[in-house]
């Protein structure tokens, strides 16, 4: 028998605290709940390890070895893998340690293999499932934990664990297909950029050498042309040798790595998150795209939270910290400042203006039902559909805008070059 402190609500609402001798966590869950009460919280106390689950004393594990790197950070598609795994064997009504033993033995060496060893060990020593995983923050967030946590208290571990899989498998699935709609420009883009690069650093001097000998008067536009190829590829000396500035090739081709080091510095701080992430919605085209993406996200996440029971403002506080844009989540921090004093949650979101006057109506509709999980996750599973649209007619947009666009550079580069030759052909019929 171990020692367990807990937090509890009573009948009354009001939160009770105290400790209670039990085998394991879910032990400890059941006979607190046997007094009437709704445990909110449940730790083993330090140095009184519970028995483990067989009722042998359970000594203080060595720790393991094999996990391999722990650094970085747990890959989402890992977690998700790890997360069907575990509830489909908490279904088939598997000790949790066991389960947690067999996945963490076929796990391959890598950050999430170190996690798991820490969550056996805490596990074994007699904490509960979601206080363990607390403790490996690179692998489980505070979503997952708070998810987990309440499986536990409602004796239906097995089935969150269902739902949080499929809420990853579904968040994986949007993120993918948003990232696989920018694989084509971006390559396209790139090796647009390293072609005309080429041109200029090896195709425009030679012309420009032969425009030089003959002594043509070069156009505008060729002139222009002409002074972006040496700052392109750099002035030569007389002598034919490379100059000492630095030719703008070497620009072009940091400039990507530049802006990101400069995207991540602005977004480090408050203010520069807050404009960038504005900036982004509001963006022509992409803003859309991305505005129907962070609302299918937050309702998702929201509504998840709220099927598996965690308590409304500490749903919204969580889903306002994994929305990933600034406005929503100021826009949610209203809400949650909004429910707290007893007030509506369409209100608040109404006047930020950060979701259509659809979404907040729905909402509305929920919160006079009774039924907003359900309602949640109807307006993610709409608006997830609707990315699926936008992705599709974004690149149906951007493939022939491309094309002009491209061909619009050539040609102006054909024309540039092929000015001076008629002006040299002339000149040399007239001679």
């Amino acid at each position: 028998m171990g020692t367990f402190t807990y937090e509890a609500l009573n009948s009354s609402g009001k939160t009770q605290k105290g400790t209670v001798e039990a085998n394991d966590s879910a032990d400890a869950i059941a006979r607190i709940k046997s007094q009437g009460l709704y445990p909110t919280q449940v730790k083993a106390q330090k140095g009184k390890k519970p028995e483990g689950e067989k009722g042998v004393p359970s000594a203080t594990p060595k720790k393991k070895k094999g996990g391999g790197i722990g650094f970085g950070r747990v890959k989402a598609k890992q977690l998700t893998l790890f997360t069907r795994q575990l509830s489909t064997l908490q279904d088939a009504g598997l000790p949790l340690l066991r389960s947690l033993k067999i996945l963490e033995d076929q796990t391959k060496p890598g950050p999430l293999k170190v996690c798991l060893l820490n969550v056996t060990e805490e596990v074994e020593g007699g904490a509960s499932l979601s206080e363990a995983m607390s403790k490996s923050p690179k692998a489980f967030n505070k979503l997952y934990t708070k998810m987990v946590n309440a499986g536990e208290i409602g004796g239906v571990l097995d089935v969150i664990l269902q739902r949080l899989a499929e809420f990853m498998e579904k968040a994986q699935r949007l993120k993918r297909k948003v990232k696989g709609a920018m694989v084509y420009p971006i390559v396209v883009i790139t090796i647009a950029i390293v072609i005309l690069t080429f041109i200029m650093v090896a195709i425009i001097p030679k012309f420009t050498k032969i425009f030089e000998e003959f002594g043509v008067k070069l156009p505008a536009l060729t002139t222009g042309l002409v002074r972006v190829s040496k700052w392109t590829g750099g002035p030569l000396l007389p002598d034919g040798n490379p100059g000492q500035q630095i030719p703008g090739a070497v620009f072009i081709g940091l400039s990507p790595f530049i802006f990101i080091i400069f995207w991540k510095l602005i977004r480090k701080a408050g203010p520069g998150k807050a404009a960038t992430d504005t900036v982004l919605l509001y963006m022509p085209v992409m803003g859309k795209l991305i505005r129907k993406t962070c609302i299918a996200r937050f309702t998702r996440t929201l509504g998840t939270l709220i099927s598996a029971g965690v308590p409304i403002l500490e749903a919204v506080t969580i889903t306002g910290e994994t929305s990933g844009n600034y406005v929503f989540e100021k826009a949610l921090k209203n809400v949650h400042d909004s429910i707290r004093e007893g007030e509506s949650f369409a209100g608040p979101l109404r006047e930020s203006k950060t979701c259509s006057p659809i979404v907040t109506n729905m909402i509305e509709v929920g919160e006079e039902t009774g039924e907003m999980d359900a309602m949640l996750l109807k307006i993610a599973d709409n608006y997830e559909e609707e990315v699926d649209v936008a992705v599709d007619s974004l690149v149906s947009i951007l493939e022939p805008l491309m094309i002009v666009v491209l061909g619009g550079i050539v040609g102006t580069i054909v024309v540039a070059m092929f000015l001076p030759l008629v002006a040299m052909i002339e000149s040399l019929q007239t001679s």
